[in-house]
């Protein structure tokens, strides 16, 4: 009855647009939209940023401090990307912690035991992530186990592998280009800008590139809208879209001269933005993307429309596989040294980040972008606290705390667009 309520209103309202002499398009390009499922954790980020910006005393916005932030939740950010595809369609994965361990350790095994070069090492690593993810895919995909059961098992099996590798000892150090990845910093190509104590001491090639990256972000969404406007769809008024757009450069552009003013971009945030630029390529504009989000939305008629389940859900898993090993090697060279414990709760840390992201429990639902912010907040949760000196107990708490309000604001928006 409300789908036909709707339609009735929408018919109600085309002949007021003909009566006003405008054609549909028209009046929809200038209606102001706010879907607070989508808009709410950006804004939720800008909150909880300048809250702890405020308790710090502005420590957490000093250059060396976002760079930390930056380098030490970037394994968590990779694994989330993966993480979010997943439950988008509809399933969850236990055990990427546990395949960070063992692909870090086999990584270390490689380069230092072997004597493997590090490209070829790194190869091999990235196809054992992938294998690893295809025997959870097939187990799921083929097989028909939930995913619940069988990642819980990955979890518990490559844990044991990863003691079996190491034989329950340290293995370091790595070479320096796996370091440099991890933990390195990019060259100062075009010379610092002395320009006072906003962009002293800016590296001149990072704030271009900051600069490329909000006008790339500026086009895509300015065609987007057009292809919305076009399409007789509902869409921003220009004012609110341009202060939407200028919000986010802004803030991009703020994070880029503070990170090139204390030793530049760091290169792990370089490897990061380009698995965020083709994962959001991926998941907004490729048939397997759409694909995804048609599993997750609805499997029998994902079926009906043609789309090959089995093969879309087999494959995030390998993806999830390979996305593990590249944060298995990074969080490995991050330390210099591949250990036993290396891994562990990193699957609650990149579930958390694409449920605090936006992500539906129910799949269906979530952006690449959005799970990146949700890694974020998670790590200015940790890092603000603890600037403050809060005690780990704390830190858990308030971290719960977020991901179940997160939780509970996806089920109040869902359950309030229903009524609408």
């Amino acid at each position: 009855m409300s789908s036909i309520a709707s339609a009735s209103a929408n018919v109600a309202e085309g002949g007021k647009d003909q009566q006003d002499g405008r054609p549909p398009a028209a009046r929809t390009s200038l209606r102001a939209s706010m879907n607070l499922r989508q808009s709410g954790i950006y804004l939720a980020f800008v909150a909880i940023t300048i809250l702890f910006a405020v308790l710090t005393k502005g420590d957490l916005l000093a250059p060396q401090n976002i760079s930390n932030i930056m380098v030490q939740n970037s394994y968590i950010l990779i694994l989330a990307i993966g993480m979010i595809l997943i439950i988008i369609a509809g399933h969850i994965d236990l055990s990427v912690g546990s395949v960070v361990g063992v692909t870090g350790a086999i990584s270390a095994v490689l380069m230092v035991n072997w004597d493997v070069p590090w490209p070829l090492a790194l190869l091999i690593t990235l196809v054992i992530g992938g294998l690893i993810g295809a025997w959870h895919g097939f187990w799921v995909a083929y097989f028909g186990i939930p995913a619940f059961i069988v990642t819980l098992a990955g979890m518990l099996l490559f844990r044991a592998l990863t003691m079996t590798v190491l034989g329950n000892q340290g293995i370091g150090p790595f070479p320096d280009p796996i370091r440099t990845l991890s933990n390195g910093f990019t060259n100062g190509l075009l010379g610092n800008i002395g320009l006072g104590a906003t962009l002293g001491g800016a590296d001149l090639l990072s704030i271009l590139l900051g600069l490329a990256v909000c006008i790339g972000m500026g086009v895509a969404q300015w065609r987007t809208r057009a292809a919305r406007v076009g399409y007789q769809q509902t869409v921003d008024p220009l004012p609110i879209f341009l202060a939407k757009f200028l919000g986010a450069a802004i803030a991009i552009m703020a994070v880029v001269i503070q990170l090139a003013r204390f030793k530049n971009l760091p290169w792990v945030l370089v490897l990061l933005g380009v698995l965020v630029l083709a994962y959001s390529v991926l998941t907004n504009r490729a048939v397997f993307g759409r694909q995804i989000y048609a599993v997750g939305g609805n499997v029998q008629a994902a079926v009906l429309s043609g789309v090959k389940v089995k093969s879309v859900i087999f494959w995030i898993f390998v993806n999830m596989g390979v996305l593990s090993a590249l944060a298995g090697v990074i969080f490995a060279g991050r330390l210099n040294l591949a250990g036993p414990t290396a891994g562990y709760s990193f699957e609650l840390d990149a579930i958390a980040a694409a449920l605090i992201g936006g992500a539906a429990v129910q799949g269906g639902v979530g952006k690449v972008v959005g799970a990146l912010t949700g890694g974020l907040i998670m790590g200015v949760i940790n890092n603000g606290m603890s600037l403050i000196g809060a005690p780990s107990e704390r830190v858990m708490l308030v971290k719960g705390a977020v991901l179940l309000a997160a939780v509970a604001f996806d089920v109040w928006a869902k359950r309030r667009a229903g009524r609408g």
